[in-house]
């Protein structure tokens, strides 16, 4: 298949100096505003290359062919603009408006898009064109005149993806950690070796998709099409998936969670183990990780499990009521639904956990004082968690990181949230009846009311 740069390659780019650049742009802001001597910007088959292009809003603009290699586009408004097979190798686009943008064909090699906006963004085949002497484009007449969009080896974390075409498009390599692709369509993507951790997949289309390799532990795949998709390799352990999609046999070749082949028994002897590990300070025993396990559904309460290691476990339903878990290592676990009232999990480590339903009622999440001559204290970590319809009353939260964490319907009467980070937390919903608040940092908190 042709790549981006083939795009208009029989006509050389018209390089643009950042003051040229200024005047066309200075005109747009005019078109924009519909003021007398506006210009819709007409950047097709420029090269802008290297410019600083921050924080400017080129929304609507024409940028069809375009070379944008390593320009710096931070904060930009490209909102509806053509940027089909555009050359954006490299570019930095942190944080940019590219809604409904279209990219079809574009090359994004490398590009840095964490945290940019790129819903409803078309990055599906485009057709390689040509301009002719008169500057009318015309069509390639050969069989492989298809432009297929990239986007390996890219970094797009925390992006939003949302309803997306990313069809048949390659996307080997390329970091999508925390990034928000609900209603997706990846049909016949190339996912090759991705990272995929903590990526809302909620109703995306991975038909035919090949994600070999790929990394999806933590991802919400709820609802998420799976049908003839490759996933040879690719870890899906604390992967958030439907009753339906995990007796898909596209799921045989997936690093899954484990299961315990004689787990009472097995369960015991770890338990005996790490007690002993606690009681001696580390000197015998054994430190226990239980990372990767399927425990759903378990009857666990008031097991002693401080200090352990339980990264992408799974224990959804699970019975953890007035449990010992202080310092526990739970980042990417699955937890939904799962009864942790009056647990005690001081300094625990909730970090992409899915916690959604739980029931943390009267649980202490507060910070633990490690006893040494510094007087360290270990907060508890639940950034990014999903604590949506959570039952937190009463909880105590005071100087929890709770950066990012998703806590839609929770109920937190009553809860203790002094001193707390809340940035960019989700409470659309969330009952805080009698909660304290004092010193919590709220800063882009959504749905708190002020």
């Amino acid at each position: 298949m042709s790549s981006a740069q083939g795009f208009g390659s029989n006509s050389p780019r018209t390089k643009l100096t950042q003051s040229q650049l200024n005047a066309i742009l200075l005109r747009h802001q005019a078109f924009r505003k519909s003021q007398p001597g506006g210009v819709r910007a007409n950047l097709k088959m420029r090269d802008l290359s290297h410019l600083d292009l921050s924080g400017i809003d080129l929304s609507d603009a024409d940028l069809s062919g375009a070379k944008l290699f390593s320009a710096r586009l931070t904060g930009a408004n490209l909102a509806n603009a053509n940027l089909y097979a555009a050359d954006l190798r490299l570019a930095n686009l942190e944080k940019a408006d590219l809604r409904r943008a279209d990219l079809r064909g574009a090359c994004l090699r490398g590009a840095v898009l964490s945290e940019a906006t790129l819903v409803e963004v078309d990055l599906r085949d485009g057709t390689l064109l040509h301009y002719d002497s008169s500057g009318e484009m015309y069509a390639h007449d050969y069989e492989d005149s298809v432009l297929t969009s990239e986007l390996t080896a890219a970094t797009i974390r925390g992006a939003d993806l949302s309803r997306a075409k990313v069809a048949n498009a390659f996307v080997m390599q390329t970091d999508l950690t925390d990034a928000i692709l609900r209603g997706t369509k990846f049909m016949r993507a190339n996912l090759t070796g991705s990272n995929l951790t903590g990526c809302d997949l909620t109703d995306a289309d991975l038909t035919e998709a090949n994600l070999s390799g790929a990394r999806l532990s933590g991802a919400v795949m709820t609802g998420c099409a799976i049908n003839r998709t490759n996933f040879s390799g690719a870890t899906l352990i604390g992967a958030i998936l439907d009753a339906a999609q995990m007796r898909s046999p596209n799921l045989q070749a997936a690093v899954l969670a484990k299961t315990l082949e004689n787990p009472e028994d097995d369960l015991r002897e770890m338990l005996m183990e790490h007690l002993t590990w606690i009681d001696s300070g580390g000197k015998t025993g054994k430190r226990a990780d239980l990372s990767a396990l399927d425990l759903s559904g378990r009857k666990l309460d008031g097991i002693n499990l401080s200090a352990a290691i339980l990264q992408c476990i799974a224990l959804r339903g699970a019975n953890l009521s007035g449990a010992a878990m202080a310092i526990a290592d739970m980042s990417l676990a699955d937890l939904r639904k799962a009864d942790l009232s009056k647990a005690d999990l001081r300094g625990v480590n909730f970090e992409r956990a899915t916690l959604t339903g739980a029931n943390l009622t009267g649980a202490q999440l507060g910070p633990v004082h490690i006893q040494t001559m510094s007087g360290h204290v270990w907060r508890a970590n639940l950034q990014r968690a999903r604590l949506g319809m959570a039952l937190l009353c009463k909880a105590d939260l005071r100087k929890a990181n709770l950066s990012g964490a998703n806590l839609a319907g929770a109920d937190l009467t009553g809860a203790d949230l002094s001193e707390a980070d809340l940035t960019g937390a989700d409470l659309t919903g969330a009952l805080l009846d009698g909660a304290t608040m004092d010193q919590a940092i709220v800063e882009e908190a959504i749905g708190l009311a002020v």
